[in-house]
């Protein structure tokens, strides 16, 4: 189980337009929210992002960048990105379900063709939203066993404002006995 305040695992993937995504390089001043997505195949993913796209530039504003990351391949990732319409967050592609398991993410097997009519993969991971720290620690995390009700990105950079604000520290950092 990853721990707040504590290293997360690293990561690295491929992105469609800005190189190779490695968390332990990414200089953002504030760090990073990394959105881990269905794939391709989910309607519910798809309107996900749109809103993670249109709060990027929210989150930039605060120092904090973004990405949205599937194990889907490049031509499926690009489809998504293309879908999104999108122009400011980062799409990562190729994420090994070993690391998403690392990453405590769901996996979840096909069903085959979704109400969209998209073949699911055989094995994907199911959706986790995470924000971390420039020293790469855990400073959110939220991890789903349904595609359905997401934390919305507005809340979060609502309570980024709050947290900056307040030097509010990562909570639920106890792992001692209870």
């Amino acid at each position: 189980m990853l721990m707040p305040r504590q290293k997360t695992p690293d990561l690295a993937v491929s992105t469609l337009d800005h190189g190779e995504f490695n968390l332990a390089a990414d200089k953002s001043e504030r760090g990073v929210v990394v959105c881990f997505y269905r794939g391709l195949h989910c309607p519910i993913c798809a309107n996900y992002l749109k809103e993670f796209e249109k709060q990027t530039p929210e989150f930039a504003a605060r120092g904090v960048s973004t990405i949205a990351i599937s194990s889907d391949d490049e031509d499926r990732t690009r489809q998504m990105a293309d879908k999104i319409e999108a122009k400011h967050l980062r799409f990562g592609y190729g994420l090994p379900l070993e690391k998403a398991r690392e990453w405590g993410l769901y996996i979840s097997t096909s069903r085959g063709k979704t109400s969209i009519g998209i073949e699911e993969p055989a094995l994907f991971s199911e959706p986790g939203l995470f924000m971390v720290t420039p020293e790469q620690t855990l400073y959110y995390g939220s991890t789903q066993t349904m595609p359905f009700v997401r934390p919305h990105f507005s809340e979060l950079v609502g309570a980024l404002d709050f947290a900056i604000k307040n030097d509010y520290p990562a909570r639920g950092e106890y792992s001692g006995a209870v």
